[in-house]
């Protein structure tokens, strides 16, 4: 087996989700699952189909997003892999309806932070082995830092 990375293309602020499922209806049931629980979020969804035809299929509202989604897809190459670029929102407001579709098996990360997919091949394919999301932590955060982030919370609404 051949271990490779794959650098996830974005702007430096766009969240996205990277997740395995099972099934080709997966991109109908995303799609619905996102628009039935935030209608106003842009987003762009591929699927990389694992049998049959083989192909990345696509859905989104946003043709830049969905052109976004398909070019990772191709390059991250991994069967039953799909990955949903975001924009006018975040991740936590449809992680749980992700996760709760049922072909959807894993998520692997929802983050904007530069993300790096490790990818094993072998000659029946290609497969997510994990993901690099982010930097190394470099500290451990002090009572000061404790409440920026407790601050943050509250100011952006996560936290009351």
């Amino acid at each position: 087996m051949e271990l490779t990375t794959v650098r996830i293309e974005k702007p430096e602020e766009m969240n996205f989700i990277l997740g395995h499922s099972h099934f080709i209806k997966t991109v109908e049931d995303l799609y619905e699952a996102i628009v039935q629980t935030n209608p106003s979020l842009l987003f762009g969804i591929a699927f990389c189909e694992a049998s049959q035809q083989r192909l990345v299929r696509w859905a989104g509202n946003d043709q830049g997003l969905i052109d976004l989604a398909v070019r990772n897809a191709r390059a991250i190459g991994a069967g039953h892999s799909f990955i949903i670029m975001l924009d006018k929102g975040f991740p936590l407001s449809i992680l749980n309806t992700i996760k709760n579709v049922p072909e959807v098996t894993r998520i692997f990360c929802a983050t904007a932070n530069p993300t790096e997919v490790v990818v094993g091949e072998s000659a029946q394919g290609r497969g997510i082995l994990g993901v690099i999301d982010g930097e190394t932590p470099i500290g451990v955060e002090t009572a000061d830092d404790i409440a920026v982030r407790k601050q943050f919370l509250r100011t952006i609404g996560y936290k009351l």
